[in-house]
This record gives structure tokens, C-alpha cells and sequence, in this order.
């Protein structure tokens, strides 16, 4: 098919997909609203499933045949922003529970999925002539297959740190000299990955520390980053200043854009509603503690917690006697059954402590009451709590979050770990708590956290990084639309 003529429309048109996670969607999102802002025309796409579930967080009542009618991106239309907003059906029906059906889902989205995105792209390109660029999220496993059939540029959008992209993107050296997919993984220190530090493989990903590799994940690992050693181009949500020499190193394989940290407008809450669940208000509660006196404990919308951690770190909240919210999904120990505190703790927590199911984190962390982040470390969360100023007190649960863990206490200094053993226990926790919340050691992370708000300001000034990497990816784009006409 040949590239259609763009002159009766000379702004650039990209379609978006995002990944379904809600660690995906938020800086997703946030990258469709930029792009818009600087000329634009973006389609922007959902699964049917993704888009009922923040349909549904936001309280409506949605029936199936009623949800075209819901579209996310009317503010920001009505802001001036040319973002339009379609639906792809990803294989199953809205009600089928991809979390405990996690391995028929991963194949689905392996088989089925690619199919009903290449359909509606088809339909895209045959609608409108100046459709030329394909923006997909690198865990997707076709976005260059797609892109090259529609002639369109390939796109790959990595919302984690440059450091974890580098690390999948050599899985196969990895491989070669032992550290990953064998029987018994090698110990020793990781010193021939192209711009990466010496690393240790206990700070790897959690998926490129296992020895069985024969799972649907890794199989879909192994294809994403197969097809993004095709893509034209990658964009990266992170801070050029933050990882230079991975980035710079990258450079050399491919073009990547540092264009972090992806964030809504004045740091507030999106005008694209973008949560998964339904929000709780913490700012009441917030208003009544004093300044920097409550920790925020939260732990994502998908990774598991074992019930004895999630126990030992409620008794520690206990012996730490700190104020704290705790943003506790129902099903944080296992997918398909809700989890409830012990009593006792729900007792004896009452006028110091919150739990609510969701709430939104930017609102919390940007409140004055807030003075430390327990987290899973995820990386979304690690950049908002540098833009706030916010400590964080580690817990990695899996996938990037060991590595992310080492950036913010290893690399950074900006964090500690909760746990320094293999194993969890109160008092440590408790301990932590009390680091992390006053005294010396959390005027020390203040002072170093400071130091790296300073960077991500410096990145999101007019002329700093992220503005001009933005820039040099659309100049590039450009280029290569011309290139191809």
C-alpha cells in the first residue's frame, strides 16, 4: 500500500495503542495530550475492556452498547486538543477476569489481539490521508509488522526506565553468558551490558531472574523485544539527566527520545480521566495531620503481595505509631479472592490511619500532611515522588521494580530498602518507618531528593530536555514521512 498524500493536511496524525496496566495508560495518555500540544492529530486507542474499566471508576453505569458514547478525551477536545478516541475489542468479553486467567489472556494477546488492531489501523489509513506514524507501547508484540504493512512509522513507547529497557533489550546476551534462562543462573556480577553499570542479578527484573522461561510471558517478552529492534523509532519515559550513558549507549542501536517525566499539566489531576478504580478523597483526612506527618503506602494495581508481608508490615505501621494512608486493593494476595486485614490492626489503627481501596496518588503525594511513600516501586511512582519531594521506602514485588529499587537506594540515594534480609518482620519495619519519617536519615533523603526535583524541573523547563527531545523526535518523524512519500 503506498503512502497516502499528506498535503490537504499538513499535521502529522499518530495512532496511539496503549497497554491495558494502569502504569501503562497514565503516561500513555499523558504522551497523546503532548504530542497534541504541539501539533498533532492523534487517535488515540483503548481495549473495550481497558475503557469500561475507567468508565466504570468513574461511578457511571455503563452498558456494553452505550460505550461508544463515553469518550475519555472530551475535555481535552473541548481544550482545543485534536485527539480522537477509538475502542479495539482485545479477544475476550468485558466480563472475562484477565488477572486470574492470566496465561489464556497473555495468548490472546500473543494470537488474537494483533488481528483486531491491524483491522481498525486498516480502517484508520483508508479514512483519513494524513494517518502516517504508529505509537504503540513496547510490550505489544507488532507494532513494526503493523506499521510496515500500512506504511506508516514505527513507534515504540517504553514507559519504565532506560536502564530496564536496555536490560530486556540484551536478554540474549544475558543468556549467552549464563546470567538468564538457565538451570542455574550465574551469581556473579553483570559488567558486559552496553551502558549498564556493573549490576548484580538479584537487582535484574524479576522476569530475567527465573529459570523457567518456557511461560507465555516470556514468550511475549522474547517477541516485543524481537519487534522493537524494528521499530524507526523509540520513546522513553525518562529524564535524559537521569540515565545518560544508557541512553547515550542505546543511541548507538537505535534513535530514543528521553521525553520524561510524562506528567499532567501543572502537576494536577488529568483532564483524561485515566484510573482503572474508583478513587477515594484523602484530602480531608489530610487536612487534619500536620505537616510531613503521614506515610503513603501503596503497591500498584496488579502485582500480589504474600498475606504474612502484607500482616508484618501492618503490625510494623502499629509499632511505628505514624500516621498513614494505605491504598489496599481487595485483591492484593491473590487475584480471585479479596483480602481483609486482622482486626486488630483495623482496631487499633483508628485516628492515624486510612484505608481506602484507591485514591488518586498525585493528589496525595502533592499534599503538605505527606512525608514518606512505601512502595512497590513502580515508575510512575518513583517520578512523582521526586517531583513532590517525597522519600521513598522500597518493596519491590516484581517485574521492573528490583532494578528500579536499586536506581532510587543504590544509584540515587533518594530511598531505602524496607527490607534488608530475605525475609519481612515488624520491627525492621517499624525501624524503617521511622528513618524514612524523622530524624537524621530522612533529612538526608529530603536533602538528596531535593537535589533530583532539581533535575526534573531543569527537564520540564521550556528549553529543557524533555522539550527539546520531543522536539528532535517530531523533526525526525517528519524526515521520515517525507522519506517514505
Amino acid at each position: 500500500m503506498e503512502m497516502k498524500d499528506t498535503t490537504t493536511n499538513p499535521k502529522p496524525h499518530a495512532i496511539i495503542v496503549a497497554l491495558r496496566l494502569q502504569g501503562h495508560v497514565i503516561p500513555t495518555v499523558h504522551l497523546a495530550t503532548k504530542l497534541a500540544s504541539k501539533g498533532f492529530t492523534i487517535t488515540f486507542v483503548n481495549t473495550e475492556a481497558t475503557h469500561h474499566e475507567i468508565i466504570k471508576s468513574k461511578q457511571r453505569n455503563v452498558r456494553s452498547h452505550d460505550q461508544q458514547n463515553d469518550n475519555i478525551f472530551a475535555s481535552a477536545q473541548n481544550s482545543g486538543l485534536d485527539i480522537r478516541y477509538r475502542m479495539v475489542n482485545d479477544g475476550f468479553p468485558i466480563e472475562f477476569d484477565r488477572f486470574t486467567n492470566h496465561e489464556e489472556f497473555h495468548e490472546g494477546q500473543l494470537n488474537v489481539l494483533p488481528n483486531y488492531v491491524d483491522e481498525l489501523v486498516g480502517e484508520l489509513v483508508r479514512d483519513d490521508p494524513s494517518l502516517c506514524c504508529l505509537i504503540v507501547d513496547t510490550f505489544n508484540t507488532w507494532t513494526s509488522q503493523i506499521a510496515k504493512k500500512y506504511k506508516l512509522v514505527s513507534v515504540s513507547f517504553w514507559t519504565q526506565p532506560a536502564l530496564v529497557l536496555t536490560l530486556y533489550y540484551y536478554m540474549d546476551l544475558l543468556k549467552i553468558n549464563g546470567h538468564f534462562a538457565s538451570q542455574d543462573n550465574r551469581k556473579d556480577t553483570i559488567d558486559y551490558i552496553p551502558g549498564v553499570k556493573a549490576i548484580e542479578p538479584k537487582d535484574l527484573i524479576s522476569f530475567l531472574q527465573e529459570t523457567d522461561t518456557s511461560t507465555v510471558l516470556h514468550r511475549f517478552l522474547y517477541k516485543a523485544f524481537d519487534d522493537v529492534k524494528n521499530v524507526d523509532f523509540v520513546l522513553c519515559n525518562t529524564v535524559q539527566e537521569l540515565e545518560v550513558e544508557t541512553i547515550l549507549a542505546f543511541q548507538n542501536r537505535q534513535p530514543i527520545y528521553a521525553i520524561g517525566p510524562l506528567f499532567p499539566s501543572g502537576f494536577t489531576k488529568s483532564i483524561v480521566p485515566t484510573s482503572l478504580r474508583t478513587e477515594f478523597d484523602c484530602t480531608q483526612w489530610l487536612n487534619s495531620k500536620h505537616h510531613g506527618s503521614v506515610l503513603y503506602i501503596s503497591f500498584g494495581t496488579f502485582a500480589l503481595c504474600s498475606k504474612n508481608d502484607i500482616e508484618e508490615i501492618a503490625m510494623g505501621l502499629l509499632l511505628s505509631e505514624v500516621n498513614f494512608i494505605w491504598a489496599m486493593r481487595p485483591n492484593i494476595v491473590r487475584y480471585d479472592e479479596d483480602y481483609t486485614l486482622p482486626v486488630r490492626f483495623l482496631d487499633e489503627m483508628k485516628g492515624r490511619g486510612l484505608i481506602v481501596t484507591w485514591t488518586n496518588q498525585i493528589e496525595v503525594i502533592s499534599h503538605p500532611s505527606i512525608g514518606g511513600f512505601l512502595t512497590h516501586c513502580g515508575w510512575n511512582s518513583i517520578l512523582e515522588s521526586i517531583w513532590c519531594g517525597v522519600p521513598l521506602l522500597c518493596f519491590p514485588l516484581f517485574t521492573d521494580q528490583p532494578t528500579n529499587r536499586k536506581l532510587v537506594v543504590d544509584d540515587w540515594r533518594i530511598g531505602l530498602n524496607l527490607c534488608d534480609g530475605k525475609s519481612l518482620n515488624r520491627v525492621e519495619v517499624a525501624e524503617k518507618i521511622g528513618r524514612i519519617m524523622s530524624g537524621k536519615s530522612a533529612e538526608e533523603l529530603r536533602k538528596e531528593i531535593i537535589k533530583f526535583r532539581q533535575i526534573l524541573e531543569n527537564a520540564l523547563s521550556v528549553n529543557g530536555s524533555l522539550e527539546r527531545n520531543l522536539c528532535q523526535f517530531i523533526t525526525d518523524v517528519k524526515a521520515k514521512i517525507s522519506e517514505r512519500m
